[in-house]
């Protein structure tokens, strides 16, 4: 528990931080500290079709995709980016699709990519029983072949996270995927760092600077081909239910994967991933 309280103050700078890493060169950096979100850097996606059979559609709105500075940004360094899900019964996609929830989702991809170095993001997110907010990269073209890096994803137990990656041969419920458990008295709804470092042979995963899961090219290759030397976007989502969430809770009502009491907090405008910041360096030339 000592070791978290010390990373998290020591992320309270994240310029100095920045300054200090005098061996890398940043390649992205956002800290969300304008008025709207920075469309030069990301991409607002709308659902067009729904993966996982996840119960929200993503929506362009200011509704659930917001800056917020000051006290509403809830201990963040300058502002903090809030993906906020919704109640919106009937809600209706232009294909004709019609959800019960909104929720929001955004990458970089052809506005920031890159091939090895470290993604890091700043967050903490609300808990319960199917609740799906994500900090991940992918690659361009078909899936998993482009190779899919999942720096943290939590579906509703406050009490760990997990990393995965997926690609030819490890997709799905994939065989390289680990949860990590926080110290007692730590959990999501906290700040911390989440990352990735990523060489030519290997991805390493922290939290707060510690390493919580480690996988070599021999891994990944023992099932499919290392799809992991092509450039990655960073995407930032909040999902609602699905595939995941349900086979950890075994929710089937009142939706899939998503339970009541999860409902009523985001009926009640109590569930949202803020996100303090992003950033992307790579080892200095």
């Amino acid at each position: 528990m000592k070791y978290y309280i010390i990373a998290a103050i020591a992320t309270l700078s994240v310029i100095t931080s920045v300054k200090a890493q005098t061996k890398t060169d940043t390649v992205f950096f956002e800290d969300f500290n304008e008025q709207t979100l920075d469309r030069s850097k990301w991409n607002v996606e709308i659902t067009g079709h729904t993966n996982n059979d996840e119960q929200q559609a993503y929506v362009d709105s200011v509704a659930t995709l917001y800056l917020v500075k000051g006290n509403a940004a809830s201990g963040a360094t300058n502002g903090a980016l809030v993906i906020q899900p919704l109640y919106r019964p009937g809600y209706t996609s232009k294909q004709g699709n019609k959800y019960d929830f909104i929720s929001a989702r955004i990458n970089t991809q052809a506005k920031m990519e890159f091939t090895y170095g470290t993604a890091s993001a700043r967050m903490k997110m609300s808990s319960g029983a199917g609740l799906w907010p994500a900090f991940w990269a992918l690659g361009n073209g078909k899936w998993p072949d482009c190779g899919e890096i999942d720096m943290m994803e939590t579906v509703g137990d406050s009490s760990w996270f997990s990393n995965a990656l997926h690609g030819p041969g490890y997709f799905g419920n994939t065989p390289l995927a680990h949860r990590e458990f926080f110290p007692q008295g730590i959990d999501v709804t906290q700040w911390h760092v989440y990352s990735i470092d990523w060489t030519a042979d290997n991805l390493i995963f922290k939290v707060d600077g510690k390493v919580t899961y480690t996988v070599t090219r021999a891994m990944v290759e023992h099932y499919g081909r290392w799809a992991f030397d092509n450039a990655k976007f960073i995407i930032l989502n909040f999902a609602i239910g699905g595939g995941y969430p349900a086979g950890v809770n075994k929710v089937k009502v009142p939706y899939y994967g998503l339970s009541q009491s999860s409902v009523d907090k985001i009926k009640a405008g109590n569930v949202k991933t803020y996100v303090d910041w992003v950033l992307v360096t790579k080892p200095a030339k």
